[in-house]
C-alpha cells in the first residue's frame, strides 16, 4: 500500500476521495478524515481503530480508493496534451 498518494490529486480530489472513503467506511467522521489530511496511513488508523480491522483487512480497498483518483488524473493530463499538441 502506498503511504504517500500524489499530492495534487489528494490537494485537487480530497472533497470526492474523503467521501469515497466514508461510503466504504461510514463510522468515520468528516472532522475525523480532515485531521488525517488526506494521509493514508492515518487514514487507515481511524479504520483500524473504529472497525479493529486489521492493515490486510482495509489496505486494498483505500488504495484502490486513492489510485483511481490518480488515474483519472493522469488521464486527464493526456487528453490535455493532445488537445495543447493540435
Amino acid at each position: 500500500m502506498r503511504t504517500t498518494p500524489n499530492e495534487s490529486v489528494v490537494k485537487g480530489k480530497w472533497r470526492e476521495i474523503k467521501g469515497e472513503v466514508q461510503k466504504a467506511w461510514g463510522k468515520l467522521s468528516d472532522d475525523e478524515l480532515e485531521k488525517t489530511k488526506g494521509d493514508v496511513k492515518a487514514i487507515g488508523g481511524l479504520i483500524q481503530q473504529r472497525y479493529g480491522k486489521t492493515k490486510e483487512d482495509y489496505s486494498k480497498k483505500l488504495s484502490n480508493i486513492f489510485e483511481r483518483f490518480e488515474e483519472h488524473k493522469e488521464k486527464a493530463v493526456k487528453e490535455i496534451k493532445k488537445v495543447v499538441k493540435h
